[in-house]
């Protein structure tokens, strides 16, 4: 190979490298573009989201006031709250809209088999019943590592007298596992990283005391008169 031949291909691998960093830094230029570009639109998405509880426990209020809660039944302080928040239904009846989102903790060896029991028995409409059975045994079930208690909880459908063979397709099929992955998806993007998380309104309560989710209420009750 002559000495100009080797420097026609050194200069054309030279040339066609070149050309492959500029694509990719336009590449890079344009994501980096589209994400900026993106993200307020989504943070806004996940923010009206949070307006909007997977299930509304009890009654709806009058539409002025939604509170949301991101929680997961095995997590003692969600079960800690749970009276309260309770309290605040009775309360605020008629006044308040509360309801929940899905948030299963990854340090909860049965928090998603648990919130997969509440929704197969919110699909048969016994969500509230399931809800609170949860909770009032939680100190019977929770904490207890990998050792399953599915066997528990469909004991817990059977006395809410269920339909076992619904039950048994809902409780592990992929549409409920898609609901409750969306919620810790939605809860994810929003900076949930504990339960419970409140939000009112779409906008997170900063909790250190259980009197301040009631403050919280007061205040949004109040600005909206």
């Amino acid at each position: 190979m002559t000495k100009s031949a080797r420097i026609g291909i050194i200069s054309g691998v030279i040339a066609g490298a070149l050309v492959i960093i500029i694509v990719a830094v336009f590449v890079i230029r344009a994501n980096i573009e589209n994400t900026r570009a993106g993200a307020p639109a989504s943070t806004a998405a996940a923010t009206a989201e949070a307006l909007t509880p997977t299930h509304v426990l009890g009654e709806e209020g009058d539409g002025a006031i939604t509170v949301v809660e991101f929680l997961d039944f095995e997590c003692e302080a969600c079960g800690a709250f749970y009276p309260y928040v309770e309290q605040l239904r009775k309360d605020y009846a008629g006044k308040i809209t509360f309801g929940f989102r899905y948030f299963p903790l990854p340090g909860h060896g049965n928090s998603r088999t648990s919130a997969s029991a509440v929704e197969a028995a919110a699909r048969q409409n016994q969500l509230e019943p399931m809800y609170q059975r949860m909770y009032e045994t939680q100190a019977e079930w929770g904490e207890r590592g990998t050792d399953s208690q599915a066997d528990r909880f469909r004991g817990y459908a059977e006395d809410l007298g269920l339909d076992m063979r619904q039950y048994d397709r809902d409780v592990d099929s992929s549409s409920v596992q898609k609901l409750i992955q969306d919620d810790v998806n939605l809860g994810t993007q929003l900076g949930v990283s504990s339960t419970p998380t409140f939000f009112i309104n779409g906008k997170p309560v900063t909790l250190q005391s259980y009197t301040d989710l009631q403050d919280a209420v007061d205040a949004a009750l109040e600005e909206a008169q």
